[in-house]
């Protein structure tokens, strides 16, 4: 942080420094801005976050998307996705079923895969930012009729102000995640294993295959 933020030097300057590569700068940009956040609460705390009960607090709990898993139907168009929102220094779990785009763009985040051009959820996160706001954090607040509901904060000229969303779309900003800790119990242990059993985990897999047909594409293109 200190090359990229103190003293000014590119993605690919503080990449050519430590001899890794850009995604794997920005990776380590996310992580150390997510593990700062909650620190530096007290100093960006709006008046209504400080008048917060110590219950309120207790309620959220921050949590980071730790894998995706996929079933293995022969037709990938078949393939049914799940995010796995595990507790930041916990054993808890929470799977959401998601859609192939959002994982494809979950996965390649997950495994620090730069991209030529942004996902919708960077760009939606560029123009807030250009906007002279910011993404604070996401909350995901609740389940009805298997629905998931989340809100991201955005943090602007006017105050705090949540914004609807989907938890696939909400999480892939990179800004820090927190759960209603009732969710948990949505899913009990057993089941939990029992329901994902049919999903492996394929972080990595998806990741890899959108490589794999990005360099296709890229070969089939008219020189």
């Amino acid at each position: 942080m200190r090359l990229f933020y103190l003293q000014g030097l590119s993605h690919r300057e503080v990449a050519a420094e430590f001899g890794i590569s850009v995604g794997a700068v920005k990776a380590r940009l996310h992580q150390a801005r997510a593990a700062l956040a909650p620190k530096l609460v007290q100093f960006t705390a709006t008046p209504e976050a400080q008048t917060m009960t110590a219950a309120e607090a207790a309620k959220w709990v921050e949590v980071v998307v730790s894998e995706i898993r996929r079933t293995s139907e022969e037709d990938p168009r078949q393939r049914k996705h799940v995010m796995i929102l595990a507790e930041r220094g916990g054993d808890r779990r929470l799977p959401i079923w998601i859609g192939p785009a959002q994982a494809t763009a979950l996965a390649l985040m997950l495994e620090s895969v730069e991209t030529p051009r942004p996902f919708p959820y960077k760009l939606a996160a560029g123009l807030v930012e250009a906007a002279g706001s910011r993404i604070s954090e996401v909350k995901i607040t609740r389940l009805l009729d298997s629905v998931f509901y989340a809100s991201v904060v955005v943090q602007g000229p006017g105050g705090p102000q949540e914004v609807d969303a989907r938890p696939s779309d909400a999480v892939a900003s990179g800004a820090p995640v927190r759960l209603s800790s009732d969710l948990f119990s949505s899913v009990t242990a057993g089941n939990d294993a029992d329901e994902l059993s049919p999903y492996p985990v394929a972080t990595a897999d998806i990741a890899a295959e959108t490589r794999q047909r990005r360099h296709e594409a890229a070969r089939q293109r008219p020189r």
